[in-house]
């Protein structure tokens, strides 16, 4: 499964630099897609898990010296966005290790990544919508 990780960074990196105008950018750029897209993905995952598989909740913070609003956007931040970017820094980035991920894997013209990076902005929205079509999410209280 990392092996596929790297074959989407790798992909993501080399066709970022490739790039004229992501010259003194891409690593940024790329760190951005790609954690947003995780971040998604683990958002769906979340759910699906939390309330289709097991029927509970059991990540999630309480933030009750905060306003409802200002602890929903902490909590996204440290269970979502933190974790995300602190993988992709530290198997991708940390000492350079891209270096050696882009001798190792192949590039595809960054297919692999718009591919990945759809997928994740699309796979919820067809989820949702397919949810309420279908009855399962009602929106509304």
């Amino acid at each position: 499964m990392l092996g596929l990780y790297y074959r989407i960074w790798v992909d993501a990196i080399v066709r970022a630099r490739s790039i004229p105008a992501n010259k003194n950018n891409w690593a940024s750029t790329t760190m951005i897609f790609m954690s947003l897209a995780m971040m998604l993905n683990l958002i769906l995952g979340m759910t699906m898990l939390q309330k289709y598989i097991l029927g509970y909740y059991f990540y999630y913070i309480e933030l009750v010296f905060l306003p409802r609003y200002l602890a929903n956007v902490v909590s996204g931040i440290i269970l979502f966005i933190i974790p995300c970017v602190l993988i992709n820094y530290f198997l991708i980035f940390h000492k350079e290790r891209y270096h050696k991920l882009i001798k190792k894997y192949p590039y595809s013209d960054g297919k692999f990544f718009l591919t990945y990076f759809f997928i994740s902005m699309l796979l919820p929205l067809i989820l949702l919508f397919g949810g309420i079509l279908l009855g399962k999410i009602k929106l509304g209280y």
